[in-house]
């Protein structure tokens, strides 16, 4: 949706120049720096405007509520990872691709927190909308694939489905777990990749045939 001229501040409110060209994808950004910083607890869509240098009926305007912009922001979220995901497939083999996927899974995390903060959280956001379910199922076929090689290379009989449910699940683990591994191993502890490696070394042994 084009922004227009109601979207933007009086002058006394504007904290930067008006210039997006696209302010939807602005709006997000601001939206997804705050959830970062303080979590879905302490958003609001006033904040996100101020940080945009809009005004404060913009993210309405756009999204409608905060539950569309949150929305909206998990939508990215999960677009994002399905790229992450699909990039980390290409050309390697099905035992490497597991490995790339887990890496690239935690990688999209730490490098978009408020997105992750979000892109789980089904009391905050409208689950029937089409990006979301889209880009949410999108991340999880990227992944379901990624499995389906791997069955095909080393155990006909693999139950992908909840294969890639172990996956999903061992890897935002992680993610949830990182700042407190951190603390723990300090500066002298495995690195994050390290960490992947091994625990896709043991989701790769009860993958096995018996």
């Amino acid at each position: 949706m084009k922004d227009t001229a109601s979207d933007r501040p009086p002058a006394a409110e504007q904290t930067k120049p008006y210039h997006h060209r696209n302010l939807p994808a602005a709006l997000r950004s601001a939206a997804a720096d705050l959830v970062g910083e303080r979590g879905p607890a302490g958003f609001s869509l006033r904040e996100v405007a101020r940080r945009a240098g809009v005004s404060h009926a913009a993210p309405a305007h756009h999204f409608g509520d905060t539950r569309g912009l949150l929305t909206s922001l998990a939508a990215e979220g999960f677009e994002r990872l399905a790229a992450a995901l699909a990039a980390a497939s290409e050309e390697v083999d099905p035992v490497q691709r597991l490995r790339n996927c887990g890496r690239a899974y935690v990688n999209t995390a730490l490098e978009s927190p408020g997105h992750f903060a979000v892109i789980f959280q089904n009391d905050l956001l409208n689950e029937d909308d089409p990006d979301l379910q889209h880009h949410g199922t999108e991340a999880m076929m990227r992944l379901i694939e990624s499995v389906e090689a791997l069955r095909d290379e080393i155990n006909p009989a693999l139950d992908v489905d909840n294969a890639a449910t172990m996956c999903w699940a061992t890897m935002q683990g992680l993610v949830a777990l990182t700042p407190t591994l951190d603390h723990i191993t300090g500066e002298q502890g495995p690195t994050i990749d390290v960490v992947i490696d091994a625990l896709c070394t043991l989701m790769l042994d009860g993958f096995r045939p018996r």
